[in-house]
């Protein structure tokens, strides 16, 4: 039996944590023990738990890289639990706790975000290069965009694996259920509902969005946004819902648990990130129940949407050109199924969970292959 000891510092359930819970359903379990630890309190525990990883809460950690503290703890841990492999996301600490330790570790780079001039030329190139080839024996990255990010920093590419997200599938509801949901939430028979799934942040597009919705209701079509999230963007994002005059189509959620009935309910799901994005599980959620996507062309977006294919890319911060994409499959709804149908079919080959924790799993081994 092979023990890895997950290292993540969040205390809220993020895109880091549902990666892992994703991994935790389809794990080889005669074959893997996956450990999880994390901040006490953190609102990943229980549903780590429940998907069968074994938890550790730790003191400290909590929302951020790395802290000398951290160390300290993280090093006890590993020494307790004498771990084969450790793997961390987002927690540089738990890099050199493992590296002190002698234990082989993984490190998950889950996003995507312009490299900033002191990295991309020397000395700082050289010194992020040294540190992270030094603290990490494999890095993940989730997406094409997140491995140029890293290796715009120095990174070898040898040191990198390209591993796309995978995600269990989404169970649509029955038309009655949906009906009910749709009916629960305003939404008329002849409306063409929209949705994005992303935290409330400024670089995530709600802002294009909206605008690009204005301009379709300006075109006179009937339209419904849902926004589910939360985030320090939510205020702005109110009184420019409220400035556009789009108070009856737009509808914020707050943070939204179980995603399928949502997804059941949209025509079309759209995601406008200008910052951060690599593979948004949302996306892929919506594709394993045939709903297509409007997406932007920044970071990995371009890797999960094949353009006219099971969906569509806008030119980032480029409104007009979403309302353009949106427009396009509302006048042509055959277009849309056919992109929808697609969507599953390219889900099923490359997105599911299986295939992202077998993934995983032969990263695990190639690395402690390596090691011994």
């Amino acid at each position: 039996m092979i023990r890895v000891l997950n290292i993540i510092s969040d205390t809220n359930i993020g895109g880091a944590g549902r990666v892992l819970l994703n991994y935790l359903r389809y794990t080889d379990r005669n074959r893997f023990e996956t450990l999880v630890a994390l901040p006490r309190g953190s609102l990943l525990k229980p549903p780590l738990e429940e998907a069968g990883g074994r938890v550790l809460e730790v003191d400290g950690i909590a929302d951020r890289s790395f802290d000398r503290g951290d160390i300290a703890v993280l090093r006890k841990l590993i020494r307790q639990e004498k771990p084969d492999l450790v793997h961390t996301h987002g927690c540089f600490s738990g890099r050199i706790a493992a590296r002190r330790e002698g234990v082989p570790v993984i490190y998950s780079r889950h996003s995507a975000f312009p490299v900033p001039a002191k990295l991309r030329y020397p000395p700082g190139r050289w010194v992020n290069k040294l540190v992270n080839e030094h603290y990490a024996d494999r890095i993940i990255a989730v997406s094409p965009a997140a491995a140029k990010n890293l290796t715009d920093g120095g990174i070898s590419p040898k040191k990198i694996t390209v591993m796309m997200n995978g995600v269990a599938p989404a169970a649509r509801c029955s038309e009655e259920e949906r009906e009910q949901l749709r009916k629960q939430w305003g939404i008329k028979p002849e409306d063409f509902t929209l949705g994005i799934l992303a935290r409330l942040e400024d670089y995530k597009g709600h802002m294009d969005i909206l605008h690009a919705l204005h301009l379709l209701k300006g075109e006179g079509r009937r339209v419904k946004l849902l926004i589910a999230g939360t985030g320090p963007f939510e205020e702005e994002l109110r009184r420019e819902t409220g400035r556009l005059g789009l108070e009856e189509e737009v509808l914020f959620l707050g943070f939204v648990t179980d995603v399928a009935p949502l997804l059941s309910v949209l025509d079309l799901q759209l995601n406008a990130s200008y910052g951060t994005e690599t593979s948004s599980l949302s996306i892929l959620e919506g594709m394993s129940m045939g709903l297509p996507a409007v997406v932007s062309d920044y970071g990995g977006n371009p890797w999960l949407i094949d353009d006219g294919e099971d969906g569509l890319i806008f030119p980032t911060r480029d409104a007009a050109a979403l309302a353009r994409a949106a427009a396009r499959l509302m006048d042509s709804r055959t277009e849309l199924a056919r992109m929808g149908k697609r969507a599953l079919e390219i889900f099923k080959q490359r997105f599911t969970g299986e295939i992202f924790a077998k993934n995983i799993e032969n990263v695990y081994l190639d690395t402690l292959k390596g090691a011994k």
